[in-house]
């Protein structure tokens, strides 16, 4: 099964990720979860002026999110799930309908 997950992620003051979100699920799952993981997108964080640089007073904007698809191993899907809700960096998930599951080719 596949899904999609938003991760919370600060930024520092060059607007680059100050943290690596998704880390924090290889503590809570074992090698044979996730067979895939892949970096969609990621937002740039509210802070960001015409200068590429946050302001000193805009440290509290720091915050962005990073979207990833995840490819989960077949009967792991309850275990990925727990890791997602225990993470505390996650701040919404999906599962993603593949081709498959609809009779496309």
């Amino acid at each position: 099964m596949k899904y999609r997950v938003v991760f919370r992620e600060r930024s520092n003051r060059d607007g680059e990720g100050a943290d690596d979100p998704a880390t924090f699920l290889d503590t809570q799952l074992d090698d044979e979860t996730v067979l895939d993981a892949v970096l969609v997108r990621r937002l740039e964080p509210d802070a960001q002026h015409s200068s590429d640089s946050m302001e000193e007073d805009d440290d509290f904007l720091s915050l962005t999110s990073e979207v990833w698809d995840y490819d989960v191993a077949e009967g792991k899907d309850q275990q990925f799930k727990d890791a997602l809700l225990n993470s505390g960096v996650v701040m919404e998930f999906e599962p993603l309908e593949s081709n498959d599951e609809l009779g496309v080719s």
